[in-house]
């Protein structure tokens, strides 16, 4: 809706609540709910003031130390929170309420360069200057449960009854079990704005995807932490509960997020060339650089400690860097023709922040072209079993050590960003070098 629909609805008293909302490091969504009444006399015409701790944050809400960008030393002062009206949108789970995504700027109007909506709208300016447009889409899969959150709290998510008894990917009937749940999900998302287009039982037991219509990088973004949000909401409305986590089992496949991407200058597709009907050298040229610079970016892909655990061979996940047609042992997979041919990426998990993964997928690409590299043949067999091919970072500490060493980054997202997320990485390195673990407790309590 626009704004003028949104004040007719309040007035109307078809809407109460305004959720005013960015996305953090983590691709959560925070910020405050408003009255409708103050949403239109103080925050409509000028947005809304939040605490700029809100970016320097672990998982719970810990403020952490050694950033430039907020600190205790400068007095954790605010940010200001400038409303996007073209997200603006009413939630038909949550009873007369709307929702705008805001993007954040310091006192005197500068955008905040490391905040993530920032740093993919960047590079999609980067495209725009040479006429280029992007088309993307994220793939989301996840695990629903009978649980609800708060009992699978508090039985430390120990012991889930997934909501299927055995695996169900591409089943019928077993997610019939569940559709009362998914119709409702498909329909509410559509009323929202976010056009899904289908679910589908995934590999896993009680593991579900649902897709979402490409766009251009931002609003898919928007949509995609939307989504995530919307899901969780509606499940614990019924008493139930979902993760998006990259491996929530060793035992059970990983929840992916695979990234579709492809670029278009006058309508057509830049990926293809038409005259031969092959894959175009802008094609070969973005591969190349998804190639050479991903493993380097693989913060942006890979961000918890968690994600690493889902690049296991014969998982569905990728474990090198190889690309092929239409081939799911692959780092990237090569689908479609003409309009709809397109790169599939396959290093993300369901857990990535989606703001700067398209921004490092459009970053690489671009770089790419720029630099003229090729990607090579695409490569034939399993590539699970292949010891030749160079593999993905194995751990969040190296793909870390990848990222803050890189030049590229630096070139492609400026000085700033790269300490920033650098040192957010490196926290939670840290943070989980000294948890003790079920793991350790199981093998050595006694027994050492």
């Amino acid at each position: 809706m626009n704004l003028q629909t949104l004040k007719n609805k309040i007035r109307r008293k078809e809407i109460d609540t305004i959720i005013v909302a960015f996305p953090d490091v983590f691709g959560r969504l925070v910020g405050k709910r408003f009255t409708g009444v103050c949403f239109l006399d103080q925050i409509a015409d000028h947005g809304t003031h939040g605490c700029n701790y809100l970016l320097t944050l672990d998982m719970e809400m810990e403020p952490m130390d050694g950033f430039r960008l907020a600190n205790w030393e400068k007095g954790f002062g605010d940010f200001e929170l400038k409303p996007d009206y073209s997200t603006l949108r009413s939630l038909p789970w949550l009873e007369g309420t709307a929702i705008v995504i805001c993007d954040l700027n310091h006192h005197g109007g500068a955008p905040v360069e490391e905040a993530p909506r920032t740093v993919l709208q960047r590079q999609v300016q980067r495209f725009a200057r040479k006429k280029i447009q992007c088309s993307i889409a994220s793939e989301l899969e996840f695990f629903l449960f009978q649980d609800s959150f708060e009992d699978s709290f508090s039985k430390q998510y120990r012991d889930l009854n997934p909501s299927s008894d055995y695996r169900i990917d591409y089943h019928i009937m077993q997610t019939a079990r569940d559709e009362d749940l998914l119709r409702t999900v498909r329909n509410q998302m559509i009323e929202a704005g976010i056009p899904v287009e289908s679910s589908k039982g995934e590999w896993g037991v009680g593991q579900h995807e649902i897709n979402v219509k490409y766009d251009r990088p931002v609003p898919t973004a928007d949509r995609h932490v939307l989504f995530k949000q919307g899901l969780k909401e509606i499940v614990a409305q019924r008493n139930q509960s979902v993760t998006f986590m990259a491996k929530y089992r060793e035992d059970e496949a990983g929840n992916s997020c695979h990234i579709h991407v492809s670029l278009q200058k006058n309508k057509r597709n830049v990926f293809w060339d038409y005259k031969k009907s092959l894959p175009s050298k802008a094609f070969r040229q973005f591969l190349g650089g998804l190639f050479k610079y991903c493993p380097e970016l693989a913060i942006c892909f890979a961000p918890t400690i968690n994600s690493y655990k889902r690049y296991q061979a014969a998982s569905w996940a990728p474990t090198k860097m190889a690309w092929a047609n239409d081939n799911r042992t692959v780092g990237f997979r090569v689908v479609g023709h003409g309009d709809s041919f397109r790169i599939e990426n396959r290093m993300p998990g369901a857990d990535v922040n989606p703001y700067l993964a398209f921004a490092a997928t459009l970053a690489a690409g671009m770089q790419g072209i720029q630099e003229k590299l090729d990607c090579g043949e695409p490569y034939m067999g399993n590539a699970y079993l292949d010891e030749k091919l160079p593999g993905l970072p194995k751990s969040l500490r190296e793909a870390t050590e990848l990222f803050r060493a890189s030049e590229f980054a630096v070139k492609a997202f400026g000085e700033d960003v790269v300490e920033f997320y650098g040192h957010t990485a490196q926290l939670e390195v840290s943070a989980n070098e000294r948890a003790v673990t079920d793991w350790e407790r199981i093998r050595y309590f006694e027994r050492i």
